[in-house]
């Protein structure tokens, strides 16, 4: 550009004349096939929402969103490909629970997890229950906090990964409940849930959908959940706040982000299809089946929510000495 065309065009920013642009440039992306790096396996629920998101992103901007499944190293290896892949809105990685507890487990990540990446919203959240096996004698939270207290470390309990939602859950309902509990990490919910069923473990926390059947079948005492608000899926069941512990609401979730350096047209263009998508009546009615919430968040608020749950998760971790390596 020469020096009197870039004069022209300076003046024409600073006097506001070329912002009519902005949508226009917003609305060309996409112009090419976009992907989804979900650090899950096919067939789970982090799999079944990434293409869920994804189906949608793609019938609204006419464009194909591929979902890639990358999983390993407590979803570190999908970041990791994430961070290789151009700054252009054209790769969005989906994150969970996982990606705020990595920083203080692993001795050394491969990426910055606030610096290299842009969060973009959340996708969905879902509440965790505490379950105990039938014959444990305790009915409520207030028997089992008693029991436990009166007997320290002698209860047990599982939860599908070491450092997983469910432990951080645990040990922050152990701290406020001052009680100690020996921890049984499993790998996966089945084995935890098995455990439980017979006996090996006296109680475990887990997705509250994955205990619904064996709650009705009797084989499971609901204790409460961990979310702020009852489940849909066991409304009798109250939470851990209604029990005795103002203010505790811990859930697993799962959210989005990009690259850092991402133009801001095409950052802007995903939040609105990815939250226009969140908001369809059809994408809520098979979240909610799922056991899930659909929870569309402002870039802003999503980014402090990572940095709270950061700060808590790492405590945890550092004060336990977990490490995933």
């Amino acid at each position: 550009m020469t020096a009197p065309a870039a004069r022209f065009a300076a003046t024409l920013l600073a006097g506001g004349l070329l912002a009519p642009l902005a949508p226009a440039i917003a609305q060309e992306f996409p112009s090419r096939p976009m992907r989804f790096l979900v650090p899950f396996p096919p067939g789970g629920v982090g799999d079944t929402v990434g293409r869920i998101v994804a189906n949608q992103v793609s019938k609204a901007t006419g464009q194909p969103m591929v979902v890639e499944n990358r999983t390993g190293a407590n979803t570190v290896i999908a970041t990791e490909l994430l961070l290789r892949a151009p700054a252009d809105g054209y790769t969005m990685g989906m994150i969970a629970t996982s990606f705020t507890v990595n920083p203080a487990a692993y001795s050394k990540l491969p990426y910055d997890s606030m610096k290299d990446f842009s969060p973009l919203t959340k996708l969905v959240y879902n509440p965790l229950i505490i379950c105990t096996n039938p014959s444990l004698p305790v009915r409520n939270l207030k028997e089992l906090v008693a029991l436990a207290r009166a007997r320290p470390d002698e209860l047990t309990w599982a939860v599908s990964s070491a450092l997983g939602g469910g432990r951080i859950a645990g040990e922050l309902f152990a701290e406020a409940a001052k009680v100690r509990m020996t921890n049984v990490a499993f790998g996966g919910g089945a084995p935890a849930a098995t455990s439980v069923l017979g006996g090996h473990t006296s109680m475990l926390i887990n997705n509250v959908l994955d205990c619904v059947p064996y709650v009705e079948s009797g084989r499971m005492r609901a204790i409460a959940v961990t979310s702020s608000q009852r489940s849909d899926a066991l409304p009798k069941v109250p939470t851990v706040a209604e029990s005795g512990f103002p203010g505790f609401d811990v859930t697993n979730w799962f959210g989005t982000m990009v690259r850092a350096g991402t133009p801001r047209p095409a950052f802007d263009r995903l939040h609105a299809e990815v939250t226009r998508a969140l908001t369809l009546p059809e994408t809520r009615e098979t979240f909610a089946k799922l056991g899930l919430t659909a929870d569309p968040t402002p870039a802003p608020q999503f980014e402090a929510f990572l940095r709270r749950e950061m700060e808590t998760s790492g405590r945890i971790v550092r004060a336990l000495g977990l490490k995933a390596n």
